[in-house]
């Protein structure tokens, strides 16, 4: 996967926030969380004689507080093993092969299908299944996932879905799509029938007839919108603050963990005056500015780039992508 950017508001707030080197960070970082007991990589932990021999081998390393050996991440294949980068010296392939801390649940080589089964709900005001009427334009209820174009199969939400034909979907309960750039996003629009929000739509459909300035009304309610998380997701997972995790910022894990990404409709205050779900917070969403725009804000962060519907965000082009990634669609 590529590597990624950095906006400049968000630089701005790991400095403010955590003491970060300001030109390394997408985010702002309160802290980690532990993991569990170590375990020490041996030959018993990889599947044949030629890996044992490479673990053998190779540099001791430390990941998540577990002990491994620097590999080739193609060799990192023992089950319960996962190649973490930052540990090892040498080119970028080379990682700290490490058992998954005591407890973790995510298995960064799986690729989970937490929407499968999931149905679209009717359209109200005549629009189509998903999606609510706003004005003269419909906008879906819940921040999207996707399915495979055109037969529908269920897509992890925690991987960009490289140049797969995928489609947008909007249903209660799902894990709404990270990971997914502009372009992506409004190729799965236009494969649902639908396409991306313009910025004055979804401004329109944040704020609703009165233009308040978060989905709920003109005064900031704590704990209303999935808004704030106690520490960043990355420093979580890697266990540090150290700036080469700020070009990890595509890995699965960030979205898995607790306090982490919320199901659609799971803060059922966070909704505006006509019926629009998470448009603050949760995830970043794009909008069709072509020269790549994305809107409301995120989990982590609902500030620095102005407050609840006004955050906006436009120091990456339509090809970036990160865990904070995602978007919603309009249709006429």
């Amino acid at each position: 996967m590529p590597r990624l950017c950095v906006s400049v508001a968000a630089i701005a707030f790991v400095a403010a926030c955590s003491g970060a080197d300001p030109h390394a960070s997408a985010d702002f970082d309160a802290g980690a969380s532990g993991s569990g007991g170590s375990a020490v990589a041996d030959a018993s932990g990889f599947p044949d004689s030629s890996a044992d021999a490479d673990a053998a081998a190779a540099p001791s390393c430390s990941a998540h507080g577990e002990s491994g050996s620097c590999l080739d991440v193609a060799d990192c294949t023992a089950p319960g093993y996962a190649p973490v980068p930052g540990f090892c010296d040498g080119p970028t392939n080379i990682q700290c092969c490490a058992p998954t801390p005591s407890g973790a649940s995510c298995d960064p080589n799986a690729q989970p299908e937490p929407n499968a089964g999931l149905v679209e709900a009717p359209g109200s005001g005549g629009c189509p299944s998903g999606m609510l009427r706003i004005s003269t334009f419909c906008i879906d209820r819940y921040e999207a996932h996707l399915v495979t174009y055109p037969d529908g199969a269920p897509v992890s939400p925690y991987f960009n879905p490289g140049s797969a034909a995928v489609m947008a979907r909007s249903a209660a309960g799902a894990i709404p799509q990270g990971y997914i750039s502009q372009l992506q996003a409004a190729a799965a629009c236009t494969n649902a029938g639908k396409r991306l929000c313009s910025d004055a739509e979804w401004l329109r459909a944040c704020g609703g007839p009165s233009a308040t300035t978060y989905p709920y009304g003109n005064t900031l309610q704590s704990g209303v919108c999935h808004d704030h998380r106690a520490g960043h997701p990355a420093v979580e997972y890697f266990m540090t603050s150290d700036n080469w995790i700020w070009n990890e910022l595509d890995h699965p894990c960030l979205n898995q963990l607790d306090s982490s990404l919320a199901a659609c409709g799971a803060y059922s205050g966070c909704t505006s005056a006509e019926g629009a779900v998470d448009m603050m917070g949760n995830l970043h969403e794009w909008t069709a500015d072509p020269a790549g725009t994305f809107r409301g804000g995120f989990y982590v962060d609902t500030v620095v780039n102005g407050p609840g519907c006004d955050y906006v965000t436009k120091a990456h082009d339509v090809k970036h992508f990160d865990y904070s990634t995602g978007f919603r669609c309009c249709a006429d």
